[in-house]
């Protein structure tokens, strides 16, 4: 291979790896960030946004992210993964003489989530376990009540966003047994509805009802 395609490839692998970081670091694993919130941190003096549409492309095939009119977000576990192997590359270095402000913090948060005894997301789990219904039930109301009330959701609360938020707590398989079990006992309807911006993670992150098709929203009865 010639030097100038390992230098290609090289500022390739660089851009793929800084906007994944800017990604990562803004709150995409959790949920969508718009085009214009990434591109802002990305596109350096002498760039344009049309510069990085195969870097997306290259990154949407390879399962990292997704990509809707809205917004993007990162895949997980793809997307992180792709991040850390990126960051660990010896190759891997950041353009110009100068290392941006929101880069230097990212980079310090990767580390310390990453780079500690027990990641922070792992010491989460193990120190909020959900062990049972009860307690799942009353730690998915909680969850329900916050976000329908942070982000006025009018009552109809994305079933990704609950999962999102108790995941590191609980496995997917009881996620979606007990969810279904708080329907059968009326106290929440789980609904089908219609999602805007929906991506391939989003929907995954829903609930399949048994015989009824897929649902994207949880509605609290009336208690």
């Amino acid at each position: 291979m010639s030097a100038e395609n390992t230098s290609v490839q090289g500022r390739e692998a660089q851009a793929k790896t800084r906007l994944l970081l800017a990604l990562w670091d803004l709150g995409g694993a959790k949920e969508e960030v718009k085009k214009g919130e990434l591109t802002k941190r990305i596109v350096t003096k002498g760039k344009k946004v049309s510069d990085f549409k195969s870097i997306f492309d290259i990154l949407e095939k390879q399962g990292a992210i997704a990509i809707s009119k809205k917004g993007l977000s990162l895949v997980s576990p793809r997307g992180i993964d792709v991040l850390g192997e990126g960051l660990k590359s010896d190759d891997f270095r950041f353009e110009g003489s100068i290392v941006g402000t929101w880069t230097a913090n990212a980079l310090l948060k990767w580390m310390h989530q990453k780079n500690g005894a027990v990641p922070y997301a792992s010491a989460k789990a193990i120190k909020s376990a959900i062990k049972s219904y009860d307690e799942f039930e009353q730690e998915a109301l909680k969850v329900y009540d916050q976000l329908n009330r942070d982000y006025n959701l009018n009552d109809l609360v994305p079933i990704y966003r609950i999962r999102r938020e108790v995941g590191e707590s609980i496995s997917r398989e009881y996620f979606n047994e007990w969810l279904l079990e708080m329907q059968e006992k009326d106290i929440v309807q789980l609904m089908a509805g219609e999602m805007r911006d929906i991506t391939p993670d989003k929907r995954e992150d829903s609930i399949i009802i048994p015989g009824g098709g897929l649902r994207y929203y949880v509605k609290l009865l009336n208690s």
